[in-house]
């Protein structure tokens, strides 16, 4: 960054905490003579400044306080329309060799990009407050925006605590937000301050920095979420020996009491928080929630791979969860949350689509627009959330701040697919599991841009947050494994709730009957499963799915555990053309892992009479 003078009226001493750390004063002060705030708050994590900034949200008309008996200490807010979700288009990744981002992110020189950044930021925060946020492992966010700050109270541990951790030497994540609105003396501002015509989100990953402008809301704004503890985080798990993935972790325990942990990978749509926190059919079952969402995973001393969740809160789509499809999350959020984007009810509770079975007879929209049911349009935004404690959970595991992490037995991956993919195939071993999650994949739906059916490859449901080149990111995963005991490795698997059959219903029920198929990886993992050796891995043994309870068709569970050697077949080439993207850096171990694959369905083909 390039050195300012502070002004003297800058200098740090109105604020309510200084650090120790030389190398963070010179950073804030340097931002604040750049960005030119009105005043520098260092953020202490405290219950008060929570209220203080819900407080300055509710005066400032960005938020509105919920129903103090239907939703304690919580607040609704709206964000401008033009700021309502990532902005994928915009987000960089800055790496000093274009080469190093790779085919799946935007690339931009890191020296034009700070040239560029530097005169938004000069200026950006006049008629603002600086708030310093500290967040747990390690990262430090400044921003201007008090949503910003309530969030990250949310969402990560802050605070003194983080300031004392990192001591007078520590070094750690740059993250530098402003939602790129000054304010002019005695403006009015406005509800959802953004900058509705520019916006950028940077990651530098050799120098560890993020650079956010522009917008306030979400991933672009909470800078200790997907840019910190992913995509800078990935990179720095590639340097150092460990892994940073978009996973939920959960664990299992079976009714004699021995338990399991287990992480999994979905893209969006997919059902990860809904599994992260579900409630199982399979009677004397339990699962708990560790995370929904980022996993931090590192050997242990124990020669295992250990899991963290590095965040303190959810931060869920709102639309589509309800009792049905995740009663627990709608019970975390009950109290203490934010919710954004939602409508509104006119007994001041807010509501969104699928929450109820039947919608209310009147609401306000997100949008502040009358709204009824038939109307021709959502009443929540689609990317409505909220913003909820990771404490409230009512089947938040015991271990969930255990700083050693839990012993992962098994990883999961998965997507969206109406044929072909099985309910649950096991990999053959961890380059194999490897090779599964290079290619995951979902089919776009009528939503969505693009043909009905048209697969949309999301490797490890990392594709928007790999901070550098997914050739690379591939190899890292090999290494991993080739780095450790084969019998210590957790087991990798490939699930799929979403199989149809030829009128389009479901075969599978989902939900909390896929504690079915956990049970079946539990006991995989302890060498009692049965399974069959297939030509795209290991499948449930006739009988060893329990069923018991469940009142589904033979012919569906045929269908569900069917290789369809045909539709595999058909989607080779497509299949080579995804891998082929991250040609030179593809590792020699998929192409290989590629290569058996086709030689086996080739050979069950020809012993298929095909």
């Amino acid at each position: 960054m390039a050195r300012f003078t502070l002004p003297k009226r800058h200098r740090l001493i109105e604020t309510n905490r200084m650090t120790e750390n030389r190398k963070l004063e010179v950073w804030v002060q340097e931002t604040a003579a750049m960005c030119q705030p009105e005043r520098v708050v260092w953020c202490d994590g405290s219950d008060h400044e929570y209220q203080l900034m819900l407080r300055l949200l509710v005066q400032a008309g960005t938020a509105i306080r919920l129903d103090g008996e239907r939703r304690p200490n919580s607040i609704f807010v709206r964000s401008d329309p033009a700021d309502v979700a990532r902005v994928e288009e915009f987000i960089f990744i800055c790496s000093r060799q274009q080469g190093d981002a790779g085919p799946t992110n935007h690339w931009r020189d890191p020296a034009e990009m700070k040239r560029t950044l530097t005169q938004l930021f000069s200026g950006a925060m006049k008629g603002r407050t600086l708030y310093v946020i500290p967040i747990a492992k390690v990262g430090v966010q400044v921003t201007d925006s008090p949503y910003v700050v309530a969030s990250m109270h949310i969402m990560a541990r802050v605070g003194a605590p983080v300031l004392e951790a990192l001591g007078p030497d520590g070094e750690f994540v740059r993250g530098l937000h402003s939602v790129g609105a000054p304010l002019a003396e005695h403006a009015a501002d406005s509800p959802w301050p953004c900058n509705t015509g520019t916006k950028y989100i940077c990651h530098f990953p050799e120098t560890r920095e993020i650079w956010s402008f522009g917008s306030g809301y979400g991933g672009n704004a909470l800078l200790g979420k997907k840019c910190h503890a992913l995509r800078i985080a990935s990179v720095q798990a590639r340097d150092e020996g460990w892994l940073a993935e978009h996973m939920l972790i959960l664990g299992i325990t079976n009714p004699e009491g021995r338990k399991a942990y287990m992480a999994a990978a979905f893209p969006s749509a997919c059902g990860k928080t809904n599994l992260a926190m579900m409630n199982p059919t399979l009677p004397g079952w339990r699962v708990e929630t560790i995370g929904d969402d980022i996993a931090w995973m590192k050997f242990g001393a124990d020669g295992r791979l250990h899991a963290i969740n590095p965040e303190a809160g959810f931060f869920g789509v709102a639309p589509g969860t309800s009792m049905r499809s995740n009663p627990n999350a709608l019970r975390t959020c009950r109290e203490n949350s934010i919710f954004t984007n939602c409508a509104i009810t006119p007994d001041g509770d807010v509501w969104w689509e699928e929450m109820t079975e039947a919608p209310p007879p009147e609401l306000v929209d997100w949008l502040r627009r009358p709204w009824a049911p038939g109307n021709g349009r959502t009443a929540a935004h689609p990317n409505a959330r909220f913003t909820t404690p990771a404490r409230q959970c009512p089947v938040i595991s015991p271990e969930w701040e255990n700083p050693k992490g839990v012993p992962i037995s098994a990883i999961l991956f998965g997507g969206r697919r109406a044929g072909v993919v099985p309910l649950v195939n096991e990999a053959l071993d961890w380059r194999h599991g490897t090779f599964l999650g290079s290619i995951m994949s979902s089919e776009t739906t009528a939503a969505a841009a693009g043909a009905v059916g048209r697969l949309r490859f999301d490797p490890f449901a990392m594709l928007p947050f790999c901070g550098y080149h997914m050739g690379d990111y591939f190899a890292h995963w090999l290494r991993i494994g080739a780095s450790a005991d084969p019998a210590q490795l957790p087991r990798i698997y490939h699930v799929n709730w979403f199989r149809k059959d030829p009128d389009g219903r479901f075969l599978w029920p989902g939900y909390g009957d896929n504690s079915r198929v956990l049970k079946w990886i539990f006991e995989r993992t302890e060498g009692t499963g049965k399974a069959v050796e297939t030509p795209i891995g290991r499948l449930p043994a006739p009988g060893a799915l329990d069923l018991s309870g469940l009142r589904i068709p033979d012919s569906s569970m045929a269908e569900l555990l069917r290789v369809d050697v045909e539709g595999w077949m058909a989607e080779l080439p497509a299949i080579k053309s995804h891998l082929a993207r991250f040609e030179p850096r593809l590792p020699q171990g998929l192409r290989e892992d590629l290569a058996a694959l086709e030689q086996r369905l080739q050979k069950a083909a020809v012993a298929a009479g095909r």
